[in-house]
C-alpha cells in the first residue's frame, strides 16, 4: 500500500503541471476598447477576422464616440481607446500609465444630403458650405448655391442641418477644416472641437450612424458623416471645392491623394492633421483615426496580445479598408505606427 501511494503521488505530480498547462492554453485574454464611431465598422471587421488568427484572445469594442472613448481611456477603464481627434499633450500627460497615439486608419468626412427632386449632384463651394454650417445660408435656392449649381432645380425650402450630439472626432475633423478655410469660423464662430454648440440651429443625433439615419429620414437636410455610413445608406454626397478650386466627389482615390501629403509632415508623436490638403484632385476633408494605447500594461499577457492584434490591424487588417470605404495607411505612416506599437511595455 505504501508503494502504491508513492506511485500515485508521482503520477499526480506529473499530471498536474500538464493539466495546468492545458488550462493556460485554453485561457482567454480579454481586451476591451471604446471610442470613435467613425472607424467602428473597420474595427469590428478586424475583431471578427482576428478570431481566426488567435481564438484565445477575446476583443470587444464599444462605439461610443471619440469624446467618451477618450474619457474611458483616461480613466483606465478600457485596455485601448479610439479617437478621430488625437489627444493633446495635456490630455496625454494626465494618463498615469502613459499614452501613445497610433494612427490606425484614415477616412473622409462627407456632406450628405436629402433634397427630394434634385436632378443631379450637388456642388458646394468652400464659402458656401462654411456659411451653411454657420447658418448664414438658410435656404436651398440661395443665390450662392444656385451660382455653383446652374443646372439644378433647387427648391425654395429651408435647409435642415444635422450634426452630432455627442463628443465626436468627426465633428473635430469638420470644424478643424472649417476653421482652416474660414477666419470667421475660427475667430467668431463655433471654433474647433469634439463638441460644438450649434445654438439650436441643428437637429442632433448620436454617432455617425445616428446622423446618417437622421439625414435619410429628414427631407431638405444636410449633415456631416463618415463616408462609409453615407454610402451604406445610399445618401447622396456633395462635391466639395478643394484648396485648388476644383469640385471633388468623395471617394478613396481623392482621399488617398489628400493623405499622401501627410507622410512628410507626420510629427514624432504621430499627431498628424491635414485640415486643408493641397492637390488638384484632393478631397478637402480627410482625417486619420487613432488607437489610444498605454505605454505600460501591468498585465504582461494583455500587453503582448494587444501588440499582436494592433500589429495585425496595421498590416493584414489594412486590406479590409477598401471594402468598407476607409483609406489604408500610407506605408510610411504604417511603419511609424508599427514602431510605436513595439515600444509598448
Amino acid at each position: 500500500m505504501r508503494r502504491l501511494a508513492i506511485a500515485l503521488a508521482a503520477v499526480l505530480l506529473t499530471v498536474a503541471p500538464a493539466a495546468r498547462s492545458q488550462d493556460t492554453a485554453k485561457a482567454k485574454v480579454v481586451l476591451k476598447g471604446a471610442g470613435a464611431t467613425f472607424p467602428a465598422p473597420l474595427y469590428e471587421k478586424w475583431i471578427q477576422a482576428y478570431r481566426q488568427v488567435d481564438p484565445r484572445v477575446s476583443i470587444s469594442y464599444d462605439a461610443v464616440g471619440s469624446g467618451e472613448g477618450q474619457r474611458r481611456f483616461g480613466a483606465g477603464s478600457v485596455d485601448f481607446g479610439a479617437s478621430d481627434a488625437a489627444l493633446s499633450d495635456e490630455q496625454m500627460a494626465r494618463v498615469q500609465a502613459g499614452a501613445r497615439l497610433i494612427p490606425a486608419s484614415a477616412g473622409i468626412v462627407v456632406l450628405a444630403y436629402n433634397v427630394p427632386g434634385l436632378d443631379g449632384p450637388l456642388k458646394l463651394s468652400r464659402d458656401v458650405y462654411v456659411d451653411i454650417f454657420a447658418r448664414r445660408i438658410r435656404t436651398w435656392n440661395d443665390p450662392r448655391i444656385r451660382a455653383v449649381n446652374p443646372t439644378l432645380t433647387l427648391p425654395n425650402r429651408s435647409i435642415a442641418l444635422v450634426a452630432r450630439q455627442d463628443g465626436s472626432g468627426t465633428t473635430f475633423a469638420l470644424t478643424n477644416h472649417l476653421a482652416a478655410i474660414s477666419e470667421a469660423w475660427r475667430d467668431r464662430g463655433p471654433g474647433v472641437g469634439n463638441l460644438v454648440d450649434w445654438r439650436g440651429a441643428a437637429m442632433l443625433a448620436r454617432g455617425n450612424e445616428g446622423v446618417a439615419g437622421r439625414i435619410r429620414g429628414s427631407e431638405d437636410s444636410i449633415g456631416y458623416v463618415e463616408y462609409h455610413f453615407a454610402k451604406r445608406l445610399g445618401l447622396p454626397m456633395a462635391q466639395l471645392q478643394n484648396k485648388a478650386g476644383r469640385y471633388v466627389a468623395p471617394g478613396e482615390r481623392a482621399g488617398q491623394i489628400a493623405l499622401a501629403q501627410s507622410v512628410s509632415r507626420m510629427p514624432a508623436n504621430l499627431r498628424g492633421f491635414l485640415p486643408d490638403p493641397d492637390g488638384e484632385d484632393a478631397y478637402p476633408i480627410v482625417t486619420y483615426t487613432w488607437l489610444l494605447l498605454y505605454d505600460r500594461y501591468p498585465d504582461r499577457d494583455k500587453a503582448a496580445a494587444l501588440r499582436k492584434f494592433v500589429t495585425w490591424g496595421l498590416t493584414e487588417g489594412q486590406a479590409h479598408s477598401h471594402d468598407l470605404g476607409y483609406i489604408p495607411l500610407p506605408p510610411e505612416v504604417a511603419t511609424l505606427s508599427l514602431a510605436a506599437v513595439e515600444r509598448i511595455d
